[in-house]
């Protein structure tokens, strides 16, 4: 039987660079041991919309949801922010330095149960039309803009409706 020391030693080995990301595996565990540090972003349109995304899982549920990402070890915040708009909503987004919320979330759950959210203020200037390929609107990662809070926002983003609401838009 491993022993501790070696059981980590596997795990490490099993990492090729933390700062690209961790195996889905190692992230569960990690995840069931510390808080995640995450920044969600607030992105709004010319038109005072904002950008939500379906989302449909075990951990958030389903419905309507802020883009955001887990930060990788030794990545700066600006860094994170601009990969989670590429990677999440397909173009570069312009945002403020600081961060507009901070809330730590304790969930029910232990998986991804317990993280410290900063919340971005993040603007597109352009008539950006999300590219949604082959999604339908219930598929996850379907994005939409929407000029007033939905009521199917997940239940663990409803710390942000009072900043998604028409008249807090800004």
């Amino acid at each position: 039987m491993m022993n501790l020391t070696q059981a980590i030693a596997c795990i490490e080995e099993s990492i090729s660079d933390p700062k690209r990301g961790l195996p889905f595996e190692v992230f569960k565990l990690i995840s069931r041991l510390t808080p995640m540090v995450n920044v969600d972003l607030l992105v709004t349109d010319k038109k005072n919309r904002v950008l939500l995304a379906w989302r449909d899982d075990i951990f958030a549920g389903e419905g309507w949801h802020i883009p955001g990402g887990i930060v990788r070890f030794k990545e700066n915040l600006n860094n994170r922010i601009r990969q989670v708009a590429i990677s999440e909503i397909g173009t570069d987004v312009e945002f403020s330095a600081d961060p507009i919320a901070i809330n730590q979330v304790i969930c029910s759950h232990d998986t991804r149960g317990h993280f410290i959210s900063l919340l971005f203020k993040c603007h597109i200037d352009t008539d950006f039309i999300p590219n949604n390929k082959d999604l339908s609107a219930k598929d996850p990662g379907y994005l939409f803009w929407h000029d007033h809070c939905p009521e199917n926002l997940v239940q663990v983003h409803e710390m942000y409706r009072q900043y998604i609401s028409s008249s807090t838009i800004y």
